[in-house]
């Protein structure tokens, strides 16, 4: 048997439930999406209900905002 396909979308969720979350850079890169793309798909975790906290990369750290899932609408695991 083979395993289902996993598809970007689920890989970004999954990205985005880390503890210490996902930058936009990583998503793009694990993706192979454009930044706008991906800007899109957190929108759209968001209008689904999810919650994502948004960290700004702290002062002399290199890298973008960190992005992470802090709350599942109901009835999501």
């Amino acid at each position: 048997m083979t395993k289902p396909r996993q598809t970007k979308k689920a890989k970004v969720r999954g990205m985005l439930e880390r503890p210490n979350g996902v930058t936009l850079e990583a998503i793009c890169k694990a993706t192979g999406w454009q930044a706008h793309s991906a800007r899109a798909v957190l929108s759209g975790f968001r209008k689904a209900g999810y919650t994502i906290e948004r960290t700004a990369p702290g002062e002399g750290k290199a890298g973008g905002s960190v992005y992470r899932i802090t709350a599942a609408p109901e009835g999501v695991a």
